[in-house]
């Protein structure tokens, strides 16, 4: 039977949301090898990226919709970087945000009005702001 203090324990657990929704969690097992991580299982570097993904989303969809641009689909393939940062610990340093998104209607922005309305969007993501990782966006065209 293994001990708690030599750290053969299980990392899986579950975090619960508002409206009842339960998503299974857990370290990665690039960072505590398996069995003790669930590799099924979302770990916080991938939230913490979907998170600012996400929030760049939902401010960017709201200034489309301002501004009279119909959005079909959007799509974010984010990435982030871990790496060690200045005090020598490991930390996500950038997420890179490489957004996608198709319109339709009779307003079709041009490719200055995409790249405005995502850099309006990064100005108001308070998730962005909240955090001193560099969130860079590269929009997809």
């Amino acid at each position: 039977e293994a001990v708690f203090t030599d750290k053969r324990y299980s990392r899986a657990h579950t975090w619960h949301f508002d409206g009842g929704w339960t998503v299974p969690a857990s370290s990665s097992p690039h960072i505590v090898p398996l069995p003790f991580s669930d590799a099924s299982a979302v770990d916080p570097e991938e939230a913490f990226v979907a998170s600012l993904s996400s929030c760049h989303m939902l401010c960017f969809l709201s200034i489309a919709a301002k501004r009279g641009f119909v959005v079909d689909m959007y799509r974010d393939e984010a990435q982030g970087v871990m790496e060690k940062c200045g005090e020598g610990k490991l930390s996500i340093t950038v997420v890179m945000l490489r957004p996608c998104a198709t319109f339709s209607g009779d307003q079709i922005p041009s490719t200055l009005d995409i790249h405005s309305m995502h850099h309006e969007a990064h100005e108001d993501c308070f998730i962005a702001r909240s955090v001193k990782t560099d969130v860079r966006c590269e929009p997809v065209l």
